[in-house]
């Protein structure tokens, strides 16, 4: 999988033991695929802040 900015802090990027490699588990459509491949995006619609402290704060 391509490496997109950003997407080392994304709760969506994780670890694939199997394929020894990180991926992306948000499955895109082909027009989605398209447009991050030829660079017309400007970010990911589907990033999300891996915050694993996000529930602790709530709890204060």
């Amino acid at each position: 999988m391509t490496n997109f900015s950003g997407c080392d802090s994304c709760r969506h990027y994780v670890f694939n033991e199997d394929a020894d490699g990180y991926e992306c588990l948000v499955n895109l459509d082909e027009d989605e695929t398209a447009r991050f491949l030829s660079g017309m995006s400007d970010g990911c619609p589907y990033y999300s802040r891996d915050d694993e402290y996000a529930v602790v704060r709530k709890q204060n």
